[in-house]
């Protein structure tokens, strides 16, 4: 995180005075503002996440004491445990700090995992984030160099940026807020790229951990998500574009209201006062997300200098002459800002999505592509911040590799299918 750090800032501040001398003064000030408003955003997201962290925090505690995530846990253990063997083997060497859950350290760092990938594959954002903060936290308590990324957590990372979602509701309801045609005509190419994102990111990570792929359990379960990913698919292209959205809309939600229904109906039959167990397991959440905001602040700052300073657009600019030079069509140039600032920053890439949108046309092939784009691949630098950060992990070893390569997974295959459906 220090070469990463300085690298973002010097770099920025570098490019900043070089279009200041070359005319543009404006930059200098700009720079500066976006520092300013980047440190503002980072407390205004750690606020942010205070209720939402409270809220599911509480609901896991619930789910911990009736038993339920250890249950879960137990069934996907054969899958997870061959893809982070450190998570199973490993004793607790390293308890969580006093003010959080005393019995997290004994745990199994699984079920928050599984909870937490579950939620992401459903397009749960407001329950991925904390749920993957309390297994991160798990994972931790089995870290033998508290401030170095173990091999599990760096695989739980890159499971996390790759985000291959079975309902992506948000990118879904843009496009229908934009006026697309077919809201849903994206849904299969933005699910081709966001598991070639997994499948690569997992891969590649399982390559320098040396764990073996060819295992009958590994084969199962990718050959049983591609059936699925298949049905899906078929779904949604059969089904009219108001029915398909609405359905995806109505299996998040549903789920994530049957999955609060379950977690209340156990803690009852195990005989737990649900309410003070509620409010011991918020407590942690509200904690958590203050001690977020200067890991935010670091990265967000830096980030925000790199986008002000215009060494983005200088890379843009330079693809652009590489593709005219090598006779490729150019039309992808106009829907990669998405690509560049999604692995830098959510709302930032959600913005230039709707103005790659509203400058080409929604259904135009950049407006599809951003919106593939969007949905491909998650922020791997704010996981890293905030997972990483949550925990004081501060060397990441190959974690940052391992998370941009899921990233160009899923964004050249966005490219790929967007020219083979809509090209």
């Amino acid at each position: 995180m220090h070469y990463l750090f300085i690298g973002f800032l010097l770099l920025g501040i570098a490019a900043a005075v070089i279009r200041a001398l070359g005319g543009s003064p404006e930059a200098l000030s700009g720079t500066m503002q976006a520092m300013f408003g980047a440190a503002d955003l980072a407390v205004q997201v750690s606020i942010g996440l205070i209720g939402v962290l409270t809220l599911w925090t509480g609901l896991f505690r619930l789910a911990e004491k009736s038993g339920l995530a250890e249950w879960v846990a137990r069934g996907v253990t054969p899958l997870l445990g061959r893809l982070m063997p450190g998570a199973v083997a490993a004793p607790v060497v390293n308890p969580p700090p006093p003010d959080a859950d005393q019995e997290a350290g004994q745990t199994d760092p699984m079920a928050p995992v599984t909870m937490n990938l579950s939620a992401n594959m459903l397009g749960l954002d407001n329950a991925a984030t904390p749920l993957g903060l309390k297994a991160m936290e798990s994972l931790q308590a089995r870290n033998p160099t508290p401030d170095t990324a173990t091999d599990s957590q760096i695989m739980f990372l890159v499971l996390n940026t790759s985000s291959v979602t079975l309902v992506p509701v948000t990118v879904l309801m843009y496009r229908a807020q934009q006026g697309a045609a077919d809201p849903a005509d994206i849904y299969l190419p933005m699910l081709m790229a966001t598991t070639a994102s997994t499948f690569i990111g997992v891969w590649f990570t399982a390559r320098l951990q040396k764990i073996r792929l060819f295992d009958p359990v590994i084969l199962a379960a990718a050959g049983i998500w591609l059936l699925l990913l298949f049905a899906l698919g078929m779904l949604a292209w059969a089904l009219p574009t108001e029915a398909a959205a609405t359905l995806s809309s109505s299996i998040g939600n549903g789920i994530l209201l049957a999955v609060v229904a379950l977690f209340l109906i156990l803690a009852h039959r195990a005989k737990l006062d649900a309410y003070s167990t509620f409010i011991d397991g918020a407590k942690e959440g509200f904690h958590l997300a203050v001690r977020l905001i200067p890991f935010l602040v670091a990265m967000l700052v830096a980030i925000a200098v790199l986008r002000e300073g215009g060494v983005l657009d200088l890379l843009l600019n330079g693809i652009r002459v590489v593709a005219v030079w090598a006779g490729f069509d150019t039309r992808f140039v106009d829907a990669l800002p998405v690509a560049m600032l999604k692995p830098l920053s959510g709302s930032g890439a959600r913005a230039m999505m709707l103005e790659v949108m509203q400058t080409h046309g929604v259904d135009s092939l950049a407006g599809r592509m951003a919106a593939i784009m969007q949905g491909s691949t998650e922020t791997t630098f704010y996981v890293l911040a905030v997972y990483f950060g949550s925990v004081g992990v501060v060397k990441l070893r190959y974690a940052l590799l391992c998370g941009i390569v899921a990233d160009m997974a899923g964004l050249l295959t966005a490219i790929f299918v967007t020219y083979l459906f809509f090209g």
